[in-house]
């Protein structure tokens, strides 16, 4: 495998991956602390600063994939900031909007795609269930492959389904990437639209000899499960840290 592949997690389910000698930039949320008004009425959103500079960030990204265009994971500083020539992966329920947006090197992944050695394939997802996941639309996730490095399953926005369960077995990842965060809108609590620490653990459960990167916490008003209350759940089954990598704003994972 090689050294000197690595993931950082920037903030909420902002990435950066070096991945086969390409720096990929992944759901870029790079509005500045309390700029938009409360998912849950609690806090302004995001609760958090960007732990770096948006200079540092983006220099030297090769790549950008989007799983969906909610502002927590593409919003108008990312618009206005990246290079309008940039090449950016995003699924079919966005081609317009990254058309609308001026992205000229965007593409659409249906099934799978291949840049630079690196092979793409997108996975699907539910962004809730119910009556609210009709409000929340499509959502996708993305498998990283490439010769000589880690497979990287990055789940998305999704609750835990069978699809999830059935990408895990067919891909087989090294490492699997998941937006913990349990959120749930106001009159909507029961059916969160992020794994919460019970479906965490369930995927946990089917995940064969991956080691999960949990993120998508401590950022937005509505995300109900914590980091503390992740590690507190997976130390009461028992689940290592060797497992389970919980990382800080700003913390940068070798592979």
């Amino acid at each position: 495998m090689a050294t000197n592949t690595s993931i950082q997690l920037v903030r909420n389910a902002t990435l950066l991956i070096n991945y086969a000698g390409q720096r990929i930039l992944v759901d870029p949320m790079l509005m500045p602390k309390d700029t938009i008004d409360p998912f849950a009425g609690k806090a302004r959103n995001p609760m958090v600063a960007l732990p770096m500079a948006i200079e540092e960030i983006v220099k030297g990204i090769g790549l950008v994939l989007v799983t969906h265009t909610h502002p927590d994971h593409f919003d108008q500083v990312a618009a206005e900031t990246l290079d309008k020539s940039i090449k950016l992966l995003n699924q079919p329920a966005d081609e317009a909007y990254f058309q609308k947006a001026n992205f000229t090197n965007a593409e659409t992944v249906q099934d799978s795609t291949v840049w630079n050695g690196i092979t793409i394939h997108r996975t699907g997802g539910e962004h809730g269930s119910g009556e609210i996941l009709k409000q929340m639309g499509t959502v996708s996730g993305f498998v990283l492959q490439a010769e000589n490095q880690p497979t990287i399953y990055i789940v998305g926005d999704s609750i835990w389904i069978d699809e999830i369960k059935q990408s895990i077995q067919e891909y087989t990842p090294d490492y699997i990437i998941i937006n913990s965060g349990g959120a749930a809108f106001p009159g909507f609590e029961a059916t969160p639209i992020l794994m919460n620490e019970e479906q965490t653990m369930a995927l946990i459960g089917e995940s064969g000899t991956a080691k999960i990167i949990a993120v998508h916490m401590d950022v937005l008003d509505h995300c109900l499960t914590t980091r503390e209350s992740l590690r507190q759940k997976a130390e009461g089954l028992n689940i290592r840290k060797e497992k389970l990598f919980i990382p800080q704003d700003g913390e940068e994972l070798k592979l």
